[in-house]
């Protein structure tokens, strides 16, 4: 059970780190997390003692410090070197750790919370309703249930027993736990809860729908920028493969997969021997984020690739899945594993750098396939054909990233008076 903040007695600053550094090793994070958390947070005492301050950890601290090494929390992360690039996130866990008294990892598994037992049933049928009634994929499915099962597990730590017990306040504290995420995760856990609180007073286990009482987390999906390789960019990525060796051809089809025919990445992992019809030269399959069955053409350039890994080195398995691993346990690709590093190993080879900061992961291969589509004036009904878009509005956000890319070649307004 956790106290409420007002009336908890506040350790001071090197107290609190040295609990939050054990409580590390107790969710056994790694030796080398560690280490980025004690530098950051023995950066903001000595930073503290500097200053003067006294006592337990203030925000207002943490704002100062911020701004003494010109951390800008508006900033991608990888804009930055060393030990900043991990500045924010460390000090918004402590916060977290300061003002609840715990913290869990990110990926805690859903079976590893700790659930009261009156609320345990409300969640096997919230399941069932996802799946059943709403339809979600797998994927969405999982997530739901995993936010769901921690914010049931915030409120046990509260020493709540019972869906009558839960207050407002206990709202906005588990909003206000989620600081140190990402504005849109948070958005979306939130968006989780409020259907969920819906739920539990549809089916009578909440005498008022409380989905109104959880604070509102403002995000536009517009407000973020997909970001996009320049086609120079993207041929040089290309043409550093290394198409000789094994893991170059099986990166090599990947990253066409993603730039030439949008597919997402988790589709890829997911794509099978069988969605491949080499005599209609189509790919066909169903698409994890949308369930729509999805048919495009395999054009000659993808077609070669794919060939040329599947003959000379895709293993000999009984696996479906087109991807596997290169070393032994042969296997494909798991669900949640990330696809980025496949994209940032050939474009540090390759000596790539980019006007400004920006994601470099094998999604925005396929955001820019659709920048440089609406660039040749693709029309957008095309484009979300393409891409396998449900809804438009998903393919006009890639509007904003092509007015984006023209204001970084876009002339001085002198030198366009001078060049007229």
């Amino acid at each position: 059970m956790i106290s409420h903040p007002t009336k908890s007695k506040k350790p001071t600053l090197d107290e609190l780190v040295f609990r939050a550094l054990s409580q590390l090793q107790v969710h056994h994070y790694n030796a080398r997390s560690i280490r980025r958390y004690q530098t950051v947070w023995r950066k903001l005492i000595a930073f503290a003692e500097q200053q003067g301050y006294k006592g337990k950890l203030r925000e207002q601290l943490i704002l100062d410090f911020l701004a003494h090494h010109q951390i800008d929390p508006q900033r991608p992360t990888q804009s930055f070197s060393g030990w900043k690039k991990h500045a924010e996130y460390s000090l918004k866990l402590l916060w977290h750790y300061h003002r609840f008294g715990y913290f869990e990892r990110s990926n805690l598994r859903a079976a590893r919370y700790r659930i009261p037992r009156a609320m345990r049933k409300s969640l096997e049928e919230y399941n069932q309703y996802c799946d059943k009634a709403r339809h979600l994929s797998p994927c969405t499915l999982n997530e739901y249930m995993r936010q769901t099962s921690a914010f049931l597990d915030f409120l046990n730590k509260r020493g709540i027993k019972h869906f009558s017990e839960i207050s407002p306040e206990d709202l906005s504290d588990f909003v206000y736990s989620l600081s140190h995420y990402r504005q849109k995760t948070v958005a979306s856990i939130v968006y989780c809860i409020r259907v969920y609180l819906r739920f539990l007073f549809h089916k009578g286990y909440l005498n008022q729908d409380l989905s109104g009482s959880v604070p509102s987390v403002s995000f536009s999906e517009r407000a973020k920028i997909p970001s996009a390789w320049e086609k120079t960019q993207l041929e040089q990525l290309l043409n550093k493969v290394d198409r000789r060796a094994p893991r170059g051809k099986r990166d090599y089809a990947i990253m066409l997969l993603a730039c030439r025919l949008g597919i997402r990445s988790g589709d890829i992992k997911a794509l099978t021997l069988d969605d491949i019809d080499w005599m209609e030269e189509t790919i066909t399959f169903v698409q994890s984020k949308t369930r729509r069955s999805l048919r495009l053409p395999l054009t000659d350039e993808v077609g070669n690739a794919l060939i040329d890994y599947i003959k000379s080195v895709r293993p000999q398995t009984s696996h479906r899945e087109v991807f596997l691993s290169l070393k032994p346990p042969i296997r494909p690709f798991g669900t949640n594993a990330p696809l980025s590093h496949i994209v940032s190993y050939w474009q540090e080879l390759a000596g790539i750098q980019f006007r400004r900061p920006q994601r470099r992961g094998l999604h925005s291969l396929r955001h820019s396939l659709a920048t440089h589509l609406l660039e040749d004036d693709v029309p957008f009904a095309v484009i979300a054909d393409i891409l396998g878009h449900a809804s438009m509005g998903s393919t006009m956000i890639y509007a904003k990233a092509s007015v984006e890319s023209l204001r970084d070649v876009a002339l001085p307004v002198q030198e366009v008076h001078h060049a007229s």
